[in-house]
């Protein structure tokens, strides 16, 4: 690619930001006319590709329909897809019976691969791409209606304070948000800190995952009423192996959480 075609791409890239971001706290307060208005100087485009789309905050039908959405038959446990529909709700895969997570249930919105799916999140997570935490948030309260019809509160996966203070912002937490604002379901980031600074998960097998995470989070204890008696739906980015939101589920259910179920844009299946 020459030069000039990556810089051209790269205002490209920087100018659908803008707009995003700019149409993400402009829209909610303007009205009708002014919001057509808005849609000539800042057409809708696709949030992965910057193609044009019919409507803000939505995919081209290209980068769609290369989303593996998480779909029944699933285990109802674990939500995880299963390969036939064997015809009977309710049926929990091999792994779920033969290692049972410590929360209750887990739904996800789609595979975690290289298309579309990886680049909205890394877009979103290293990327300040926090305009699109709204749409993706929505999508995750579709996914997760059936958890979160009786759930009592929404609690992000909390961040360590060092590496909040370098990332700047929770990417779980923007997630949270947006669910709760679909939702109804109140969203609180204090109720769950992250005490244990962890190493990055990436390159590590199942086992390690699980240790490095081990006593990671707890409930602070001017929280602990709050979490008492409540169904928390738990809400991250992406799931891989689990380890991550066991351990976050845990310590709610140390604190007497009545029930913790676990809701993520993505997961690794």
């Amino acid at each position: 690619m020459t030069r000039a075609k990556r810089r051209d791409n790269s205002f490209t890239t920087a100018a659908g930001a803008f707009r995003a971001r700019f149409l993400a706290h402009a829209a909610p307060v303007l009205g009708h006319a002014s919001r057509a208005a808005l849609d000539l100087i800042f057409p809708p485009a696709c949030l992965n590709c910057r193609q044009a789309t019919q409507a803000h905050g939505s995919l081209c039908a290209a980068c769609w329909s290369k989303i593996r959405f998480i779909e029944r038959p699933f285990c109802e446990r674990l939500g995880v897809p299963f390969s036939v529909d064997l015809g009977n709700e309710g049926l929990l895969s091999p792994e779920a019976v033969a290692n049972p997570p410590v929360y209750g249930r887990a739904r996800a919105v789609a595979h975690f691969d290289d298309g579309p799916v990886r680049h909205l999140v890394h877009r979103l997570k290293y990327g300040d791409r926090m305009e699109l935490a709204k749409p993706l948030g929505a999508w995750m309260a579709r996914a997760g209606a059936e958890l979160l019809v009786d759930a009592d509160l929404i609690a992000p996966v909390p961040l360590h304070r060092r590496r909040l203070f370098a990332r700047r912002f929770n990417q779980a937490e923007a997630l949270a948000r947006s669910i709760s604002s679909s939702s109804g379901v109140p969203e609180d980031p204090l109720c769950l800190v992250r005490v244990k600074e962890t190493q990055s998960q990436v390159r590590l097998t199942r086992s390690q995952r699980a240790l490095n995470v081990q006593g990671a989070f707890r409930v602070p204890e001017e929280m602990a009423a709050r979490i008492e008696g409540r169904a928390i739906v738990l809400v991250d980015d992406v799931m891989t192996s689990g380890s991550t939101v066991n351990a976050a589920s845990r310590a709610l259910l140390r604190a007497k959480a009545r029930r913790v179920d676990v809701l993520v844009f993505a997961r690794v299946v």
